[in-house]
């Protein structure tokens, strides 16, 4: 499974290093690959003879992950959905079920901007499994991939004996990489529990929760980056405390078509790609899955509109937005109770 959402990969180690310096007993630092980006774990107080077996246990929990949700995958869960063209309900894990309900709840805060089903319009402008197109889809095409999105035509049936999702539209794709990191985090995040360690900083590309302390009994900090091509460029760092966080950028995942440069955030309405001046949106919720979710919705949406739908919801939401040669922050109350410095602007 290929997810796009990787913002916060070089941020996560920013914001260990500045909470390990001059530590005389290191955090243990697991660190692999998967779902087309990396996973990194740091624990505190955990005997180094574990660290194979803990690295094995990971690895095997995110592979379990990857076989559910990938789209890259013809054999994984989502896969065999989407292939499905009937309309009967198809049984899934509780996980998936938790997965889609929590999507379709935030589709409907965002009035549509996050929409798990806009994998057509995902695949159509060279984002999902197939290759880049090379020209840009005509108006005619993107017509054709929106009459098959619509988180109204996707539902959910919890039932004593299971459950099932099911579609009413037999060309319905849905694409979970929107939310697929901050759901693998929150797995291993369950992970760590099981295993009896409290103090732990667990990620997956650009979701990332912590709890407990670290290796100085400090909290774990995680900063955020500046929206520019220089990793260690830090924008603001925060305190989780035990909360997740994810970021959606639109300037790092892009490509060149037509002389146009083409975000992977795609715009259910429109069919396209965005192009407002909003460049990133971070999100602090109570799960990494929660905050993965808003983030692609805040940024679909836009800096004024996105302003309004945090200070609704009661979100905490940092945005950093384009403007002229520079870039302007913006940021919740919710938000600044989590934060602990930001860069000169």
């Amino acid at each position: 499974m290929r997810f796009q959402n990787i913002l916060l990969i070089s941020l996560l180690a920013l914001g260990l290093s500045g909470c390990e310096k001059n530590s005389s007993q290191p955090a243990m630092v697991l660190e692999g690959k998967t779902m087309g980006t990396v996973w990194r774990v740091s624990v505190a107080g955990v005997d180094p003879q574990r660290k194979a077996a803990l690295q094995q246990l990971i690895q095997q929990q995110l592979d379990r992950d990857d076989g559910e949700l990938s789209t890259w995958k013809s054999d994984s869960v989502l896969s065999h959905f989407n292939q499905y063209q009937g309309n009967a309900p198809q049984p899934v894990s509780a996980d998936m079920a938790d997965i889609v309900t929590e999507a379709l709840r935030i589709g409907h805060k965002t009035s549509g901007a996050m929409d798990i089903t806009v994998g057509p319009l995902v695949n159509l402008w060279g984002f999902g499994p197939t290759k880049q197109p090379e020209h840009t889809p005509s108006e005619a095409e993107i017509e054709a991939a929106k009459a098959r999105t619509g988180l109204q035509h996707l539902r959910v049936i919890q039932g004593v004996d299971g459950q099932w999702l099911q579609k009413d539209l037999p060309g319905l794709y849905v694409d979970l990489s929107t939310m697929g990191e901050g759901y693998a985090t929150d797995h291993l995040a369950r992970l760590m529990e099981q295993q009896g360690i409290t103090d732990y900083l667990v990620s997956v590309g650009g979701a990332v929760l912590s709890r407990g302390v670290n290796a100085n009994q400090q909290p774990w900090r995680v900063a955020i980056q500046k929206p520019t091509d220089r990793e260690n460029a830090v924008e603001a760092r925060v305190d989780l405390q035990g909360h997740g966080i994810s970021t959606s950028g639109s300037y790092r995942n892009y490509y060149e078509l037509d002389g146009k440069r083409i975000s992977h955030v795609i715009d259910p309405t429109t069919g396209r790609p965005i192009e407002h001046k909003l460049v990133s949106a971070t999100v602090i919720a109570t799960t990494a899955l929660e905050a993965d979710g808003w983030d692609t919705g805040l940024m679909v949406l836009g800096s004024e509109r996105a302003k309004a739908l945090a200070l609704k919801e009661h979100l905490a939401v940092y945005l950093i937005s384009k403007q002229g040669d520079g870039f302007t922050h913006w940021m919740s109350p919710q938000f600044k109770t989590f934060l602990i410095d930001q860069a000169s602007q």
